[in-house]
């Protein structure tokens, strides 16, 4: 992240604007909106600027540099190139922000493309790149902000002290803002109806606040968050983790998936790995038990789907014998994931007709107890997850109960993300090819005839062919 957004805070504010042109006269209009003073350094006041009469203060240039000692930041609008340095050199001199127009290497600053409504105000920036982007996006978001809601954002203003007095607890706080903002209260205010909007506020409060004086449990929520490629997090997993108080998360969930966290939720990671357990299966059920407890909204994070080989069962099971009943909320198996990235039909007519998914990871260790014979029958697809390291172990077992060593397999590593690493080639050649790769997970094994369809698969085998 290039640009670091901030909003300047307006109130009693000095602002020095450089210039007297066109550029000059769209930043005075844009200022103009907020309460800040503006100091015009200029020979003489443009005519335009009589629409801005008790804003504006005429500053000969002479004396810019005492009208930067108060400014809070300054715009130079300057055409002149010499001209244009010369005020960039004074506002560094008295360390003021200093935003150049069209020239994005004298801007400490960008001015963004501005949405306004009242207290409620969005900003897209390109960093000078594309502000064209910018103004299509901002554009967008019109549709999607109503008319009101910077009223809607008063409204909360004036009764934030009452709802502070009210509402002890920080939690139960957010809480109630959470659905006072999306409820009645907020179609009250989109339909101008500003009185009813005011009766509803009160009622909301009275009833929240006796509701947080009773003990009650959090909600639990179990959500898959996929693969790892964020577009394919499903909508219901997105609104829940942004509803978060506290998310426990595993390894395999993806650092774009992870930033979608609110900011002020808690993170606590509980991710395992071959040989490294940072929190024990027992531990994470009581975590969340408690938290649930303790009045938390939480979120049980984990990659994939939390039903296959997610031990998301075992936690239904601890929470409800604890009295509290989990939603689950799947996600898109990283089987689907990765075999869609890859072009691998998990069925198909001609080449398989049944899928099964396996673990290649052993519970104490050791040979993964599997029906290799069953595994080992024509025209199916078997999908190992969790099975690199026993690869080796996996295509002996495979060809002893019958299936050829000429198979077609896939490796994937790291399915729909970034750094996905692909794979393939025979079952005959499955330890070596994982070897060879340098792919040491987390992966799935393809093991079937629709692992040797696509053309990427095609050539890595013509290619041992002739090795």
């Amino acid at each position: 992240m290039r640009l670091f957004p901030a909003f300047f805070l307006m109130d009693d504010a000095h602002i020095v604007i450089f210039g007297d042109g066109t550029n000059a006269e769209r930043k005075v209009r844009l200022v103009a909106k907020t309460p800040a003073r503006i100091s015009l350094v200029s020979e003489s006041l443009p005519r335009w600027t009589s629409d801005f009469t008790d804003k504006v203060t005429l500053v000969s240039p002479g004396e810019a540099g005492r009208a930067l000692e108060t400014a809070r930041f300054t715009i130079i609008a300057l055409e002149d190139d010499d001209e244009a340095h010369a005020a960039y050199r004074l506002a560094r001199e008295h360390g003021v922000p200093v935003n150049t127009v069209d020239r994005k290497e004298m801007c400490d600053f960008t001015v963004p493309s501005l949405l306004d409504r009242g207290e409620i105000v969005a900003a897209v920036a390109t960093g000078g790149a594309a502000p064209v982007l910018a103004k299509d996006i901002r554009a967008k978001l019109e549709t999607l902000m109503p008319e009101r809601i910077g009223a809607l954002a008063a409204l909360a203003e004036r009764w934030r002290p009452a709802v502070k007095e009210a509402i002890g607890n920080e939690t139960e706080r957010r809480h109630f803002w959470e659905s006072a903002l999306r409820g009645p209260v907020a179609e009250a205010v989109y339909a101008n109806d500003d009185a009813r909007a005011e009766t509803l506020m009160g009622e909301t409060l009275e009833q929240f606040a006796r509701s947080a004086t009773a003990t009650g449990r959090g909600p639990v929520h179990i959500v898959g968050a996929g693969p790892g490629d964020p577009e394919l997090l499903t909508l219901k997993a997105f609104r829940l983790i942004q509803q978060a108080d506290i998310v426990f998360h595993d390894k395999l969930v993806s650092p774009e998936i992870m930033d979608m966290i609110r900011r002020d939720a808690e993170r606590v990671p509980v991710g395992k790995s071959k040989g490294e357990h940072l929190v024990p299966q027992d531990g994470i059920h009581e975590l969340m038990i408690a938290a649930s407890q303790e009045g938390k909204r939480v979120v049980r994070l984990k990659g994939g789907d939390p039903f296959i080989f997610g031990r998301g069962g075992e936690e239904v099971e601890a929470l409800r014998e604890a009295g509290i009943e989990a939603t689950v909320v799947p996600g898109i198996s990283s089987a689907m994931g990765c075999a869609s990235g890859a072009n691998i039909p998990l069925t198909h007519r001609d080449h398989a007709q049944t899928l099964t998914f396996v673990t290649g990871h052993a519970r104490r260790g050791g040979v993964p107890d599997l029906d290799w014979q069953g595994l080992a029958k024509p025209h199916q697809t078997v999908v190992v997850f969790m099975g690199v390291g026993t690869s080796a172990t996996i295509s002996e077992k495979l060809q002893e109960a019958g299936l050829s060593g000429e198979t077609p397999v896939a490796v994937i590593e790291n399915g729909t993300r970034a750094n996905e690493k692909r794979a393939f080639g025979e079952l005959a050649q499955l330890p070596k090819i994982i070897e060879t790769r340098g792919i040491k997970g987390p992966a799935l094994l393809i093991i079937g005839e629709v692992a040797g369809l696509p053309a990427e698969a095609q050539d890595s085998i013509i290619a041992e062919a002739l090795a």
